[in-house]
């Protein structure tokens, strides 16, 4: 009945202002010019509701900042995507490329390794290899180079015998000649002079020397008792001693290897009177506070000083 009673205009505008008052859209673009209606409305028309004609709702516009916003963040997230989907590929080809490249030189690796063994289980006699896995030849190798180096050591000290008994008998000669004719002319003491001590070719870099022909890499030569070498690789020490022949010298010495945390793997022993050499492969065991080569000379050197302290309060 009240719609009844407004006139056609105003029936006109109340329908208009209801339904652009109750729309939830808004756009903030303005109107295209091709955009009208057949009875333009005006603002006083409206009563005032609307101010501006920016408020009419244009329905090609967006449907608010909000969900531009959206789309944008929309966009963004599947760059993203297809960045990380292409870094990942990237990785998955080095990936591949580093393993195929770790197995091309683990194969080499194995390949190198089985010619040498193979090598070197030609170069020894039967009995040093029992089994032909890896284990067993390197360690019938380590007794060979080990009986190798004795028979090496055994020769040198024949060696030494051989020239020492040849240039005794020179000064014997020479001494004879010249006390006949009454004139000496030294050969004797030259001899001995320029005699080379022996084992000397063992000895490279001794911590302490005694015998030898002392060097610029000898590290302690005062008051030494023995000459004394030590090489270490790891947990595995190789030891030279050259000392005088003592009774009971080397079970004291196993005895004290004991002591300081060394394992005695390999011994071998070459005697030149009145000179002994200890050749000594041992194993640096848990506890043993000896770190260093010198660390391990010098506790060497001094065991064997008490050695032989005791060995004179006894004689």
């Amino acid at each position: 009945m009240a719609l009844e009673a407004l006139s056609s205009n105003d029936l006109l505008n109340f329908i208009i202002y209801e339904t652009i008052s109750a729309t939830p859209y808004t756009c903030h673009a303005p109107l295209e010019a091709g955009f009208s209606l057949e009875n333009p409305l005006k603002p006083q028309d409206l009563g005032g509701a609307l101010d501006t004609p920016s408020t009419v709702m244009d329905p090609r516009c967006s449907m608010g900042p909000e969900t531009s916003n959206r789309k944008q963040n929309l966009a963004v997230q599947g760059r993203k995507k297809r960045r990380r989907r292409a870094r990942v590929c990237k990785n998955k080809e080095e990936a591949e490329t580093q393993r195929m490249t770790h197995i091309a030189v683990e194969r080499n690796r194995r390949r190198q390794m089985n010619e040498h063994l193979a090598i070197l289980r030609s170069l020894m006699p039967e009995s040093y290899v029992q089994r032909g896995d890896q284990a067993s030849i390197v360690g019938g190798a380590i007794e060979f180079v080990k009986e190798l180096e004795h028979l090496l050591q055994s020769l040198e000290a024949r060696k030494h015998k051989m020239v020492q008994g040849v240039r005794e008998n020179v000064d014997d000669s020479s001494s004879s000649s010249s006390s006949s004719t009454g004139t000496g002319t030294g050969t004797g003491i030259t001899a001995n002079k320029f005699m080379p001590p022996p084992f000397s070719q063992f000895f490279v870099y001794p911590q302490y020397t005694w015998s030898q022909m002392p060097n610029k890499y000898t590290s302690k030569s005062k008051a030494a008792v023995a000459d004394i070498e030590v090489t270490l690789i790891e947990t595995h020490a190789n030891l030279r001693i050259l000392s005088h022949k003592s009774p009971r010298l080397l079970s004291k010495m196993v005895t004290g290897f004991q002591t300081l945390y060394l394992t005695i793997l390999h011994l071998n022993v070459t005697t030149v009177d009145p000179l002994v050499l200890y050749s000594i492969s041992a194993k640096v065991e848990e506890g043993c506070q000896l770190t260093s080569v010198d660390d391990i000379a010098g506790a060497v050197h001094h065991m064997l000083r008490i050695i032989e302290e005791e060995a004179a309060v006894l004689c």
